[in-house]
């Protein structure tokens, strides 16, 4: 039966289209649909390390709903007849016996603890390395110093979360580091009584720290963070993502894959792959087994006590500082607290500043969507190293008991091992660093003039052995050559035109020395010149 033009001009959309067509004329969703959809995502293996985070972030999402469901918050004291028998018959909070319950008595309630526990960790470890990915590469640069500041917030709050989420259980272990950070809390001056009285509800322990926990952990700190997590993504779709230096790749294009279809369904197979890994690591490796460390008790350790990983530079601070104390008008000063307390938030927030304190010493405003290799930025790679060198003394001075009983080492040494290398290890991580980065630039210029070693041996009409060197392609060449080479600042004519001294303020002359230390002598290698690759190619010198 045929099908007139009136009848299809007659013909009623379907109800989905419909719907779309009204949304789209208030909305306009077409347009923005159609441009995100089609918005070019380049490729690089390290781009997953973001994805990772994110996906372990979902699957956080996830299974702590379902978590919320079984747990009770309350520090109310129960005596325990739950299934598993060897903690019948203890009194323990309802906080400790209802994550009892759901280890044992809750279908897959074990499981679910156990990913998310797994996840909590691979989320923070996975921005770590994200982060670390951006420093090195340079891609915190203008316009994405705001979308840093947003990554580092995320790690920041991050910590908390890991923190009083550990906590809820109200274990021996997670205890044992609430009352680590009560003791933190009272170091400091002034007001350090009257804000643990307040987050406790009175003398420690209290009877309110595990609800309130409980309201920061599954309400506050996630709400905040899922806002990061979007601002964060809506900037990388604004600014457009990052690429490496390669042919036909600039400042003005993105050399890619579509959001849609490609990129979409490489994301998407990823997130079950991430999904999968957590949970198979969970079903095979323990992690915070809370029925075998026992209830919270005020008076008792458990031994070997570690937080996670993320928090021990924390405590590493803590551990190594000398017991300082200071006694005036019937008051006392933990300093050996207190100072660590002050150069904690320090350790991180020169993390977080130093986009913008890069900005100001080069100079550079220019917008950046080309990535460094690391060895380009011999610099701020050495920063970079000297600045995880440092995270990670602490992270071995935070578990200076168990270096000590595994190693059999006394702990006396490990603690004043610590605190010289606390001085002495970042700087030693700078120099080797930059000396290493600056041997790479000389072995790529090398490859630049002279090709690659191929191996062959040839023996020249006069006799002479050398080694045939191979050419580069052009791909190769211009990934070699595509870095700038920066001049250092100069202060510029001490007088001006009249012959009258101009005044330099010192905030300028610091600048100057500054960028010297970045691009100055000693701080990059020359690029090989088309001049010396022509001279060099041409036969003069070649092999």
């Amino acid at each position: 039966m045929s099908t007139t033009a009136s009848d299809e001009k007659n013909r009623k959309a379907p109800a989905g289209e419909r719907v779309a067509d009204w949304a789209d004329g208030r909305l306009g969703i077409y347009g923005a649909a159609k441009g995100m959809l089609r918005k070019v995502f380049p490729d690089h293996w390290s781009f997953m390390l973001g994805e990772v985070a994110l996906w372990s972030f979902v699957v956080i999402i996830l299974t702590g709903v379902y978590l919320t469901l079984f747990f009770h918050p309350s520090m109310n004291e129960v005596v325990y007849e739950g299934s598993y028998v060897p903690m019948q018959g203890v009194r323990m909070t309802e906080a400790y016996a209802s994550t009892l319950d759901i280890s044992f008595d809750v279908r897959g309630g074990l499981l679910i603890r156990q990913i998310h526990h797994w996840a909590a960790l691979i989320f923070v470890a996975a921005m770590f390395v994200h982060m670390m990915r951006v420093f090195f590469t340079g891609a915190f640069r203008k316009p994405r110093e705001i979308n840093w500041v947003f990554g580092f917030l995320l790690f920041f709050l991050s910590l908390f979360t890991g923190l009083t989420g550990y906590s809820l259980p109200d274990d021996l272990l997670s205890g044992t580091g609430v009352r680590f950070a009560q003791g933190a809390i009272l170091a400091t001056p002034i007001v350090g009584t009257y804000i643990s009285m307040f987050l406790f509800g009175g003398e420690f322990p209290g009877h309110d720290i595990v609800a309130r926990f409980y309201s920061i952990h599954i309400l506050i700190l996630p709400g905040i963070l899922l806002g990061l997590v979007v601002a964060h993504l809506i900037l990388v779709f604004y600014h457009k993502h990052t690429q490496f230096a390669g042919p036909g790749k600039t400042n003005n294009n993105v050399v890619g894959a579509p959001f849609l279809p490609i990129y979409m369904a490489k994301a998407g197979g990823f997130f079950f792959l991430v999904f999968g890994i957590i949970t198979i690591i969970s079903a095979i490796a323990t992690i915070n087994p809370v029925w075998a460390i026992g209830p919270y008790r005020p008076d008792l350790v458990s031994t070997g006590a570690q937080p996670d990983w993320y928090l021990g530079f924390s405590e590493g601070l803590i551990r190594v500082m000398p017991g300082w104390e200071l006694n005036f008008w019937g008051h006392t000063l933990v300093l050996g607290v207190f100072i660590p307390l002050m150069i904690f938030p320090l350790v991180l927030v020169a993390l977080a500043v130093y986009p913008f304190i890069e900005s100001w010493i080069t100079g550079d405003k220019r917008e950046h969507h080309i990535l460094d290799r690391p060895r380009n930025a011999p610099t701020r790679t050495a920063f970079g190293v000297a600045w995880l060198t440092l995270y990670f003394i602490l992270l071995i001075g935070g578990g200076n008991d168990i270096w000590a009983t595994h190693f059999h080492l006394s702990i006396n040494t490990i603690t004043w091992f610590i605190r010289i290398a606390f001085f002495v290890g970042p700087v030693i991580a700078f120099v080797i660093t930059k000396r290493i980065c600056l041997g790479l630039q000389r072995r790529d210029a090398e490859k630049v003039l002279h090709g690659r070693e191929s191996g062959i041996i040839k023996r020249l009409p006069h006799g002479e052995f050398v080694e045939v060197h191979q050419p580069l392609n052009q791909g190769d060449l211009h990934t070699l050559t595509a870095h700038e080479q920066y001049k250092p600042a100069e202060i510029g004519p001490t007088v001006d035109e009249n012959g009258v001294e101009r005044k330099t303020s010192p905030v300028e002359k610091l600048r100057v020395k500054l960028n010297k230390g970045y691009y100055g002598e000693g701080s990059q290698i020359p690029k090989p010149t088309v001049e010396e690759y022509e001279e060099i190619t041409s036969g003069h010198g070649h092999h």
